[in-house]
């Protein structure tokens, strides 16, 4: 979440930022302010409520000691008056943080100045693209007709045993999933990231730090008699270690990755957008997170960036980088790339992964701070990016690589799949 001393510091500039992505309550901002103003005077009344006990304490054994009894005991009561007082005051107090916590979490994160403005997703600016479009032979069909013929995996059965959009994986299907998982795992572990397996479910209090909560209930599936959430991506319990954390700054930059299955209750449109695996209730994925210090996390943002590249690159398909704009940016980043893979037998392209920054806005929720050079304790950045989600690059494997006489696998990947056609 926003720090109240931005929103007080550089309130037209705020404004301005969150107009960017569309947020259409600026008034909220001066709300806010007006908030910490009341909770300011509450506490500067309450402190100087208190010190006036604190020092009448002291000044009653003084009396007592001098013989001034009826001098004490008018002290006494002033103190009990004054302590009566406060109660109320904590009251009034608890009240107003929790109404100016209640309005900050409605804020989303600032776009960073790199963020272009726009809408929608025809306004997202192409940053790059790489690898080369394959020309597919005659009678090509989409990966749905592909998992099929090579039977790897059914929906159906999935369906049976959960719902619509939870796959079962079976044969060369569960093995490519295994495949990719274990070389993404690999390939980000060789750049110095740790592994993680965490629990794939979270309570609410991780929910809250990362921004799923309050604002994307109505996506994650509720455990309700335990108030667990099932886990819509590996980032928001990895990144929870360090909730509630100092971090020595020897420590820095941290560097995790993980899998997980991810579970997604909004499975998108209807028609070929969400045909076979294009999207999908419950996924794998390999993710990225970085844990760093405020002035070098634009930095390892582009690093992020281009180690996600580097794998696409390894795989061999034709992909794009595109920097999101405002309208198209999720809650809680400052500034967003998606990468997006090209599928040649649907003719569109895919998203594959998102590399955000988000800067001090998990950090703030989490209290995940260090201290820095000179002593003082500040926040820390946090960034986090796909790498990879396993459905559409498995949809784009399967579709621009096939053959007559198979699926052909990128190199990278024939010794973990142990061949490199599928038959």
């Amino acid at each position: 979440m926003l720090q109240v001393n931005v929103l007080r510091n550089n309130t037209a500039d705020v404004k301005k930022r969150l107009a960017i992505k569309h947020f259409n309550q600026p008034e909220l901002v001066d709300t806010i302010i007006a908030l910490d103003d009341n909770r300011k005077r509450l506490q500067a009344e309450f402190d100087t409520i208190q010190s006036k006990v604190n020092a009448t304490s002291k000044e009653i054994g003084k009396l007592m000691g001098q013989g001034k009894k009826e001098a004490a005991e008018a002290a006494k009561s002033d103190v009990a008056n004054w302590k009566a007082s406060l109660e109320p005051l904590k009251e009034q107090m608890a009240k107003v943080e929790k109404q100016l916590l209640d309005m900050i979490v409605l804020l989303p994160n600032l776009p960073a100045a790199e963020v272009p403005e726009g809408r929608t997703p025809e306004d997202n600016v192409i940053v790059r693209e790489g690898g080369d479009t394959p020309i597919l032979p005659a009678g090509s069909v989409p990966h749905w007709d592909l998992i099929k013929q090579y039977d790897m995996v059914d929906f159906e059965t999935g369906a049976k045993i959960t719902g619509s959009g939870f796959p079962l994986y079976k044969g060369k299907g569960a093995k490519l999933q295994r495949t990719l998982v274990q070389y993404f795992l690999d390939y980000n572990t060789a750049a110095g990231y740790t592994e993680y397996i965490p629990p794939f479910m979270v309570n609410e209090a991780s929910a809250f730090a990362t921004g799923q909560l309050p604002d994307k209930e109505g996506q994650m599936y509720h455990a309700t008699a335990d108030n667990f959430y099932l886990i819509p991506t590996a980032e928001v319990p990895v990144t929870n270690i360090y909730r509630d954390t100092i971090v020595k700054a020897e420590e820095l930059p941290i560097k995790m990755t993980a899998y997980s299955p991810c579970f997604r209750r909004e499975a998108g449109s209807f028609g070929k957008d969400v045909r076979g695996l294009n999207r999908v209730h419950q996924f794998d994925k390999v993710e990225i997170i970085q844990i760093v210090e405020p002035e070098t996390s634009y930095a390892v943002l582009d690093q992020m960036v281009l180690h996600v590249e580097k794998l696409l690159q390894s795989l061999q398909l034709p992909y794009r980088i595109l920097r999101l704009c405002g309208g198209d940016m999720g809650f809680t980043s400052a500034i967003t790339y998606d990468f997006e893979v090209f599928s040649a037998a649907q003719e569109r392209w895919l998203e594959v992964s998102s590399v955000s920054n988000f800067e001090g806005y998990q950090t703030n929720r989490m209290k995940c701070r260090y201290k820095d050079a000179s002593g003082k304790t500040r926040l820390l950045h946090s960034l986090n990016g796909s790498s990879l989600a396993l459905p559409r690059i498995v949809a784009c494997l399967l579709e621009n690589n096939q053959t007559a006489d198979g699926i052909l696998l990128p190199q990278v990947l024939h010794s973990y799949f142990g061949a490199g056609v599928i038959k």
